[in-house]
This record gives C-alpha cells, structure tokens and sequence, in this order.
C-alpha cells in the first residue's frame, strides 16, 4: 500500500499543479468567470505635443485693455476715538453735539475695456458706493469714470470713460472652454501694478458658492489676489473668457482657488445695463426651499425632485397664476425642478410677460398652472432662495 502510494503521488502531485495552472490561466475552461485585465496601452508617437515656450502674445493682445482702478469714498466717522470726547464731564459740557469726522476710505480693483466707445465691465463690489473713481490705463493715462450701471446680483459694473483710441479686450467663448486649459488672470493685486499670473481652468459651472445670486463661475488656480477683482481672465491666445470676481482663502491671498464670471454672462448683464440701465430679468415672486427626504416622504413624491414654495410675494406672477404656500413645484416648462438655485435661474433669463407651465403637486395631487413672469425688482443684496 506504501509502496502504491509512493509511486502514484509524483503523478499526482503533478496532476494537481497542472490543474491549479489552468485554472488560474484558463479559468473560462472549467467554467469559471475570467479574471484577465484589459489595460489601455497609449500609442507610440513620433513627438510630444507642447504648448508654446511663452504667453507674450497673448499677454501683449489683452494686457492694454485691463486698466486699474482706485476709488476713493468719504466715510462719516459718528464716534470720534479720543479719549477726551469719553469723559463724562466732557459729554456733559457738549451734550450730544460732538465734533464730527470724516475720513477717506480707498480701495483697489481693476477692468476691463470692453468697447473703443469706453466701456468697462469690473466688479459691483469694486466701485460700489464710491464717490470718485480713477481709471488707469497701461498706457500711463489716467481718467475719471462715471458708473452706467450696476448688478449686484452677479457683483458687475460697467463704468464709461472717455478717451481716445482706447485698446478694448478680443472676446472669447467662455462656453467652449474646457478644464485642464490654459488661463491667464490680468489685474493690479495688492496695488503693486498690472501683473499676469498663469494656470489652468480648474472647473466650469461653478454655483452654490452663496457669493451672488446668480453664480455660473469659471474656477481657476491662476494667482488671483485682493485688486484682481474686475480683472481679465484670458485664454492662451489673449482672448477674453471671463471677470475675475473673487478668491476662496483662509488667509486673504491666493490659495489656487479663483473664480471669474464667465464671458457670455458678462456680455448679457453689460448689454442690458447700457440699454435699460439695469438688468432685466424674469420674476415669479416666490421662495423656495429644497425638498428634503423627510418632506419627500411626507409628500409621497420618492425619488422624485421638486423644490417648495415657502413664500409667495403679494400680488406676485406666481400668486395671479395660483400657487400656494406648500405646493411642491415638479416642474417649470417641462425642466423638472430638483434644484432651486437652477430654477430661479431658468424663470431669470425668461422674457417677461412670458407665459410658462408650472407643474405642482398639492394635497397629492398634480396640477398644471400657468404664469406670466414679471420684472424681478433690482435687489440691493442677494436673497438665498428667491426668484
């Protein structure tokens, strides 16, 4: 039996190893799932792609439309800092009628030419409530601007200057860029002069950021700092993509994350600024607040999306058309309405006097209304959740 044994392990032996290759090389053979992995091998290339040695042309194509700009406002100071107007006896000599002060608060920013006319597009935050406001351009030559218009709800502005042969900014497409491509940011951070700072875009379509009401942001890692905001944000060939607007930090400089307002947007907000003095936009007069799973549930609306109304302003579009407080809106225009944010701007680029279709649910059931959309009034801060 030993014996046997001894003569028929090596074969065995052999026959379990060979079995055990197969299985692991050939799984499919004895029916088992196949474990091969595919890995995608780039072709072979005869060079290297490689962006150009230096973005001079570009830079020397856009940098004479961005101009710097210093604004100066008077502040009235009602509490005066010294030590003697605390003084009881003092204030009990003076009473109320104590002296006041003025001071003079400056700032920086920057802009863009956008037209030989004079026209130039920068930041709401940049030049609001300034009292005097000093263009000047790459050329050495310095203005006064005066405000057209402003848009606090995407934070622009456009100013007027009036000057000869101005150089103004080749407009790109900011809707045909794409992540990963080169961006140039052209401003006066810090005051030091007109600087130019080098990255990539970083992500499109940027919102939710609680900055403006109105938020499609363009994010770049190029430097941007405190006096870049009103600058230009360029391609590799020195074309306009975008305004930049601000910077998300801890500690007040660039951290690699910057944010420009898109091109296509700016155009829109400047054109209807200069021909109405205001923007025009689509309004229903509610608020809305997100539709929670809790709320989800209690509606009977699972996996469904949709936004509440949560207030409705009297005699508003949406009051007339007959929605009420608590009605879930599923959909505007067939759009289904999962994000408020997104919807409040679908119902702001509406024409007014629009009509639209509103598909609400109310005590379980759907109802279909229509709205004529109103002008959304000029807001001087920008509310949450409001269209």
């Amino acid at each position: 039996m030993f014996k046997a044994l001894r003569f028929l392990g090596w074969p065995l032996l052999a026959g379990v190893l060979i079995a055990l290759l197969i299985i692991q090389r050939y799984p499919q053979w004895v029916g088992l799932p196949s474990q091969d992995v595919n890995l995608q091998q780039a072709p072979q290339q005869a060079f290297v792609q490689q962006g150009p040695v230096s973005y001079a042309d570009a830079v020397s194509n856009a940098a004479p439309a961005v101009a710097n700009l210093y604004t100066t406002k008077m502040v009235n100071n009602n509490k005066p800092n010294h030590p003697l107007f605390e003084d009881p006896q003092f204030r009990r000599f003076f009473g109320d009628n104590l002296p006041k002060q003025k001071r003079m608060e400056s700032s920086l920013g920057s802009a863009v030419i956008m037209s030989p006319e004079g026209y130039l597009l920068t930041n709401n935050h940049v030049t609001s409530g300034a009292d005097q406001i000093v263009v000047a351009l790459k050329d050495g030559r310095e203005t006064i601007a005066k405000v057209v218009g402003s848009d606090p709800e995407t934070d622009l502005a456009v100013l007027k200057i009036d000057l000869k042969n101005l150089p103004s900014i080749t407009l790109g497409r900011s809707d045909a860029i794409r992540i990963g491509d080169v961006a140039l940011a052209i401003g006066n951070p810090f005051g030091v002069g007109q600087t130019v700072t080098m990255g990539i875009i970083s992500a499109t379509g940027r919102n939710q950021l609680g900055l403006n009401t109105y938020e499609d942001f363009i994010q770049t890692d190029a430097a941007i700092n405190p006096g870049n905001s009103g600058g230009a944000l360029v391609d590799a060939n020195g074309n306009l993509t975008g305004i930049n607007t601000a910077i998300f930090s801890k500690s007040g400089g660039s951290q690699g994350i910057g944010f420009a307002i898109p091109t296509k947007l700016a155009l829109e907000v400047m054109k209807s600024i200069i021909e109405h003095g205001q923007v025009i936009r689509g309004w229903l007069g509610i608020e809305v607040q997100p539709l929670t799973q809790e709320l989800s549930e209690s509606f009977g609306l699972k996996d469904r999306p949709g936004i509440v109304v949560a207030g409705i302003f009297r005699d508003g579009p949406a009051q007339k058309a007959g929605l009420q407080l608590g009605d879930v809106i599923l959909s505007i225009n067939g759009e289904p309405a999962g994000d408020g944010r997104r919807s409040m701007n679908q119902v702001a680029r509406t024409k007014p006097t629009d009509k639209i279709a509103i598909q609400v649910m109310r005590n379980g059931k759907e109802l279909k209304l229509n709205a004529e959309v109103g002008v959304r009034p000029p807001q001087t801060t920008a509310p949450a959740a409001e269209d």
